[in-house]
């Protein structure tokens, strides 16, 4: 990519207005300092005391995080938190955020927040250690006049979207905001506005969803297509070729250390190796800055490779941002690649 390229593309996520659809969770991160050591009194167990906590949107606020870091003009976040503590917190960094529109993001006291809670033993001079998570989520059916909330959200927004994504982030389907009922409405609205771009990504499958541009790791197509997470960079592009034909739109395959591979509906393939590494790295939140920077650059009209050439820059910046959820902002990808 020239830096008259770089610069056209990037000039025009100011004008992006894009929509994310899904889970938003409360990423609440817990510092701890070992040097502060004690004992409890009543249980005899070593207590962890935390010196800080601090807190961001997770889940699909990460690729929120990330559109908000490219400078994106608007930014609708669809999707609902729990009427909890986790839930105030959560809407209060989203709000905090520029360009970012809560218009269509619900708190209901049907719901629980989606909380990761992560403990990290810090010491100077060494990168954080991540203990057990502690999780918060919901494990019934979303209720249908949620269903209903999320559903007018997204037609809502797609009438003035540039772009959308969608993020399944939940472990049993149907608590969450992707459920049937919404990939119907999705279905619909792909069907009805073509050529508008919606990039999906979904934790668990991507089997049967509507004709939207697709997102996976070597795991979910092992799981959609039965292609080894293990098999090489030739046979994972052919089975992307063949899946992005029948299903008619892209399909994108992040491959860890080997990159990432995109394929078009045309028989276009296109395989971009990941940036060395540059020392301690925590790959949390790569794949969300992926999907950030694709649909960003798709919408303001690279190439497929361009797009997968941002999208490897920004993963590379966030994997070497530790003990955090991390973002790569245009200035930062400029330099990586040196602009």
């Amino acid at each position: 990519m020239t830096p008259a390229r770089f610069n056209a593309i990037t000039g025009r996520y100011a004008s992006l207005r894009i929509a994310v659809v899904g889970d938003f969770c409360l990423d609440r991160y817990l510092e701890i300092d070992p040097t502060k050591q004690e004992t409890s009194i009543e249980t005899g167990l070593p207590v962890h005391n935390v010196v800080r906590v601090r807190s961001q949107p997770g889940g699909a606020g990460t690729i929120l995080n990330n559109l908000v870091a490219l400078g994106a003009n608007t930014i609708w976040p669809v999707g609902f938190s729990g009427d909890d503590a986790e839930g105030f917190t959560l809407r209060r960094t989203l709000q905090g955020q520029p360009g970012v529109c809560l218009d269509h993001f619900v708190t209901t006291d049907l719901r629980s927040t989606f909380t990761y809670c992560k403990p990290l033993v810090t010491t100077p001079g060494r990168p954080p250690v991540e203990l057990n998570r502690l999780d918060t989520k919901n494990w019934t059916p979303t209720p249908a006049v949620v269903e209903g909330v999320m559903l007018n959200g997204l037609l809502a927004v797609a009438e003035s979207a540039t772009a959308l994504v969608v993020l399944d982030q939940v472990d049993v389907p149907g608590t969450g905001v992707v459920t049937s009922r919404l990939r119907d409405g999705l279905r619909a609205l792909a069907e009805h506005m073509l050529g508008f771009p919606i990039l999906a990504d979904s934790r668990r499958t991507l089997r049967d969803w509507p004709p939207v541009m697709l997102k996976m790791n070597t795991a979910e197509l092992a799981a959609l297509a039965g292609t080894p997470p293990t098999a090489s960079i030739a046979d994972i592009s052919g089975v992307a070729q063949a899946l992005a034909r029948s299903h008619g739109r892209n399909v994108f395959v992040t491959l860890s250390e080997r990159g990432i591979i995109g394929a078009a509906p045309t028989g276009d393939v296109e395989h971009v190796p990941c940036h060395p590494v540059r020392g301690p790295i925590d790959v949390v939140g790569a794949g969300d800055a992926v999907t950030a920077n694709l649909i960003a650059a798709l919408a303001a009209g690279a190439t497929l490779r361009e797009a997968l050439e941002l999208a490897m820059a920004a993963a590379s910046i966030v994997v070497h941002q530790l003990g955090t959820t991390g973002t790569a902002s245009v200035p930062q990808i400029r330099e990586l690649l040196a602009m």
